[in-house]
């Protein structure tokens, strides 16, 4: 059920690139991203309100299990700087490579209060697999530092707010989590917005009414409930080559259904890290059943 949970994060994850990369197109990025914690913020206090959370008797808790929602902006900024300047495949891929290296150090170590899973070398062929298909999607491209550089960042980010926010969640609940993980991305995404050279908090004079692009912040709440909820039971490394399968094979329906064309690397790259993720699926599941 927590591969399944993973398998539907990674495709929501995927749809909701879309819808916030079409309002960042119709606002801006700083805009955009105080834009998508409200419309998430309203969506999980309703629901909070619904089931009477007490959101608020968390607040006792170490103030580090609350920065979950900070580093979840710096994902978002990430992406959205890193977007137009090097081509998605190329984002996604590397933001894989930092995520696969950040989630091996947590599952070795078992730091930000995760289990300890020792690297098993019997996955190294798996790994091998995954690590060619990544190489595959990244080859021909016009090497460009800094995107580069921040969409390996967003892949160290991406596992850090997904672990730090699960142990919120074990503390409180998974909408309790959830919401604080709004409220701080919020307060920090409106810090931005003002730092980089607003004013106010006024709202552009053009708002769009194509109301699907306002529909990331809904999918986050429930790509953060849904990551709550299956963080603890899956490994971090695991989770992360699940994800990433799941974005590649999403993303190439996606791309078919909107005709921004067939990408024949992205489906080659993307066999590989899924034949990489089901040899260590395998070994996982005799491991256990041991």
């Amino acid at each position: 059920m927590y591969y399944f949970f993973s398998v539907l994060t990674a495709v929501l994850i995927a749809v909701m690139v879309v819808a916030n990369g079409e309002l960042t197109a119709e606002y801006d990025i700083y805009s955009a991203t105080v834009i998508i914690h409200i419309v998430g913020l309203i969506l999980v206090s309703g629901i909070a309100a619904y089931k009477k959370e007490r959101v608020l008797s968390a607040l006792k808790l170490p103030w580090a299990l609350f920065l979950g929602g900070a580093i979840g902006v710096a994902t978002t900024l990430f992406n959205n700087f890193a977007f137009g300047k090097i081509s998605i495949s190329a984002i996604v891929a590397l933001g894989l490579l930092g995520q696969t290296v950040t989630a091996l150090v947590i599952d070795q170590f078992g730091l930000l209060g995760m289990p300890i899973r020792k690297f098993n070398k019997g996955k190294l062929g798996g790994l091998l697999l995954s690590a060619l298909g990544v190489i595959y999607l990244l080859s021909g491209l016009v090497f460009r530092l800094l995107p580069v550089v921040l969409s390996l960042l967003t892949g160290v980010s991406i596992v850090i707010s997904r672990s730090i926010n699960a142990r919120l969640s074990e503390k409180t609940s998974a909408i309790g989590s959830t919401w604080y993980n709004y409220v701080i991305g919020l307060l920090v995404a409106c810090m931005v917005f003002l730092i980089a050279g607003r004013t106010g908090l006024s709202m552009p004079t053009k708002i769009s009414w194509n109301l699907w692009i306002y529909g990331g912040g809904v999918i986050g709440f429930f790509v953060v409930m849904l990551s709550n909820i299956a963080t603890p039971k899956i490994s971090a490394f695991q989770m992360t080559l699940i994800l990433f399968g799941g974005q590649i094979f999403t993303g190439l329906v996606l791309d078919a259904l909107l005709s921004q064309g067939f990408s024949q690397r992205n489906l080659i790259g993307g066999i590989f890290v899924m034949l990489g993720l089901y040899i260590n699926l395998l070994l996982d599941k005799k491991s256990y059943q041991r």
